[in-house]
């Protein structure tokens, strides 16, 4: 009975967490989109040039969707831990190493997005500008690109083992698994497109292809995982 009992918390809990997901991620991906590049392949007129001198121009506007992304990792995290208590404990193997990719994921996101809005602007305003134009998020082929690259590379591996937590006995669950499987061979065929195309100058664009590709993935997911959990938990109320 008490097992019973807190595997319907388990489920509840990850029903909320799984929804919360998706939800954060469309508000980081609204966000995000209104972060038009002032720099880079994707700029549309006056783009900066190194050392970006106008990055003071751009702030406030293109570090909102950092905020709401932290939540968004956190939300994450927590998805993934939870689906790992949910599983079968023939899938726990799969789901500890999502937890440990996932955890990897976050990790070096966080690092990326924090520093970047409590570190660059307040650094500019004061006149500390030596090595900014390193770590700036204008700067195509600098620090915070290839730290978002890291971060959504180790978070499709996260979910690609994700997957096996989920059975073939269920439609959605053999969505959510095709879904899951897929967007790592996405992820590696869009960095390989781009290396062959640009070598190491592919600037941001495997950085914008990888994080659609993870978002798209997190808000179908966590939808089809919601709605997976719901019906399991249906089931224990029978």
């Amino acid at each position: 009975m008490e097992n019973n009992e807190s595997q319907k918390d388990y489920l509840t809990f990850g029903y909320y967490s799984a929804f919360l997901l998706s939800f954060l991620t469309i508000v980081a991906f609204g966000f995000a989109m209104t972060a038009i590049p002032p720099a880079g392949p994707y700029c549309p007129d006056n783009c900066m040039e190194y050392p970006f001198p106008d990055i003071l121009l751009y702030y406030p506007r293109d570090y909102y969707w950092m905020y709401i992304a932290i939540f968004q990792l956190f939300a994450f995290v927590i998805f993934i831990v939870t689906i790992h208590f949910t599983a079968n404990v023939a899938k726990k193997l799969f789901t500890f190493l999502s937890v440990s990719f996932a955890l990897i994921s976050s990790t070096v996101l966080l690092m990326a997005y924090f520093t970047q809005f409590s570190v660059v602007p307040i650094s500019v305003m004061k006149g500390e500008t030596d090595g900014i134009a390193l770590i700036t998020q204008y700067n195509e082929h600098g620090l915070f690109i290839a730290m978002e690259e890291l971060g959504y590379i180790t978070m499709s591996i996260a979910l690609f083992f994700l997957a096996f937590a989920f059975s073939k006995n269920t439609r959605t669950e053999k969505i959510i698994r095709i879904i899951l499987i897929s967007q790592l061979f996405a992820t590696i065929l869009a960095f390989i497109f781009y290396s062959i195309k640009f070598g190491i100058e592919r600037s941001y664009l495997f950085e914008v292809a990888t994080i659609t590709i993870n978002w798209s993935v997190l808000i179908f997911v966590g939808i089809l995982t919601g709605l997976h959990y719901r019906k399991r938990l249906k089931m224990h109320t029978i």
